[in-house]
């Protein structure tokens, strides 16, 4: 059977030129997540541009499943060069407007970032449990990455330095989740880490109040910190997948009392710690700015760390230009010992 993605018209028109390349990479990994390897051809069709392959007959499950694709507009039955949309269930766990309402400057766009979530989850033999993933951004801002996963269904865990942005996510989630009449409860804590208080806040929610009461929730939390305080994070259960977004510029946002520090420094002081809090058969998603960070600079330095880089073509083309000072490549990696069949 021949089904065909319609793509959205990306407003950054520079993002725009690559955002095929990135859906195309994204939709192979969630096909080859379902057990089914093809050819993913790009085509134009009234003005739009597709995606379309050829596979067995999806059910309703893996359609829903493949309807989370960052960039989709529309899902639909190829036959005799003519498209039959086809009616999915919605797969979102909650209302699709959670990570655009925020704005902010530096916010990492949405669509990108739910193609790195969605390419990580697909990367894990996690997705096929049944049971809700857990998504860690150890420099989440404020709470992009953690939004587009809880409005997948998954749970979220955000980490980042700047107490101003942990307070506005927290503060944002907290009205949204009232705004839209959605049972939860905000519980407080703090975690001792080296003689060091983190203080953290906990969200637990549901989709409606019926899945509440049944104790189908899901979990968002915000703490504020230096990122290798990351395991601290994960006593209990670890994260299946970690995307993080680089700072742009060529260092990271200084310590309280200490100097801004030079972005490879900062990852190869990061990525052990983001290792010991990712689960043994996670993925990792990094996105960076090459002009500022080259490429196999991470790349080898996540291997120094213990990461497998998946061997696959798609993955070597996903650099893109964003805007005049920043040409963005993301890479992703494993948290594993075994050699990556992808």
């Amino acid at each position: 059977m021949v089904y065909s993605f319609e793509l959205i018209k990306h407003a950054n028109i520079r993002y725009r030129e690559y955002l095929t390349v990135l859906a195309r990479c994204e939709l192979f990994f969630m096909l080859f997540s379902l057990g089914i390897d093809c050819g993913i051809q790009t085509e134009r069709m009234g003005g739009s541009v597709f995606l379309t392959f050829d596979c067995r007959g999806l059910s309703e499950s893996e359609l829903s499943y493949l309807s989370g694709h960052s960039s989709l507009v529309m899902f639909a039955e190829k036959k005799d060069g003519y498209l039959r949309p086809l009616d999915i269930a919605p797969g979102a766990y909650l209302p699709d407007d959670l990570p655009e309402v925020l704005k902010y400057k530096g916010k990492t766009g949405v669509t990108f970032t739910r193609m790195m979530i969605n390419t990580a989850a697909a990367l894990t033999p996690f997705r096929k449990s049944g049971l809700p993933l857990t998504f860690f951004d150890p420099l989440c801002g404020k709470g992009t990455g953690c939004f587009c996963a809880v409005t997948a269904g998954m749970n979220a865990v955000g980490l980042d330095m700047d107490r101003k942005d942990i307070r506005e996510a927290s503060d944002y989630f907290s009205r949204y989740l009232q705004f839209h009449k959605l049972k939860h409860e905000v519980r407080t804590r703090s975690e001792t880490v080296s003689n060091q208080s983190v203080p953290v806040t906990s969200f637990r929610f549901a989709a409606d109040r019926e899945q509440y009461h049944a104790g189908n929730t899901r979990s968002l939390s915000f703490a504020c910190a230096d990122t290798t305080v990351s395991p601290a994070l994960f006593r209990k259960e670890k994260a299946h997948i970690i995307a993080a977004d680089l700072p742009y510029g060529i260092q990271h946002a200084p310590q309280a009392g200490s100097k801004p520090e030079p972005l490879l420094r900062f990852l190869t002081r990061a990525l052990p710690a983001w290792k010991q809090a990712l689960s043994p058969g996670g993925a990792l998603a990094v996105s960076f700015n090459t002009l500022t960070l080259p490429a196999d600079e991470v790349r080898n330095a996540l291997i120094r760390s213990g990461y497998k880089l998946p061997e696959n073509d798609l993955f070597a083309h996903l650099r893109h230009e964003v805007e005049h000072a920043v040409v963005r490549d993301v890479v992703f990696a494993l948290n594993t010992e075994e050699e990556s069949v992808i």
